[in-house]
């Protein structure tokens, strides 16, 4: 997040490259920056292993997919709440992920958007049988995280779910998160994830 795009910041290419060496997960970096092309190639660098961008923040998404393909990284796009489904028609064969925000991206701990669900089921008919994740961010919890892998997404970001109650509670969060949403237990969904790296 830039402060520009959204209006919150976070951290940036120098946190990535500082994490990268203590584990070998998948990072999905989801940039909340406009301009966005300036900034591919230095979070590539860091170890960005999927690099999404909005397809708001930019008047040339082919290029931008091109340019993160061309770095060796999987492709995502994302969509605010509010941008239809038909932003991504041309380039769905360029992509590995697509994002579906389900709040207004730039704050954790915002109400889950229920109108975006059937954009969700809409982007899947879409995918059809091309290998792209369908990916929800925003007010994830058991509940909500339920209605959005029925309505066929794939993959989960939750935050205010986990992180509530403290660390003790970060491990029985997640499992409730997976098992309202019959999520394969974490060492099949690792290989899911390494598979899909």
């Amino acid at each position: 997040m830039d402060g520009h795009f959204v209006p919150n910041i976070t951290f940036g290419p120098d946190v990535i490259r500082a994490l990268r060496p203590h584990t070998d997960r998948v990072f999905d970096v989801h940039l909340m920056i406009s301009p966005v092309e300036p900034y591919l190639e230095a979070f590539a660098n860091a170890g960005a292993d999927i690099i999404t961008v909005q397809v708001e923040a930019t008047d040339h998404l082919d290029r931008c997919l091109q340019v993160i393909r061309s770095l060796g990284k999987k492709a995502g796009i994302a969509l605010n709440p509010a941008t239809p489904e038909s932003a991504v028609a041309y380039v769905l064969d360029k992509v590995d992920l697509i994002l579906p925000m389900t709040v207004n991206p730039g704050f954790g701990g915002q109400a889950f958007i229920r109108d975006v669900l059937p954009k969700v089921e809409r982007l899947r008919t879409m995918i059809g049988d091309r290998p792209i994740h369908l990916e929800i961010d925003g007010g994830v919890n058991p509940e909500t995280g339920a209605l959005c892998v029925a309505a066929g997404a794939d993959v989960l970001v939750a935050g205010s779910a986990v992180f509530k109650g403290g660390v003790d509670d970060y491990r029985v969060n997640i499992a409730a998160i997976r098992s309202a949403c019959e999520l394969p237990p974490p060492s099949q969904a690792l290989r899911a994830a390494r598979a899909f790296h």
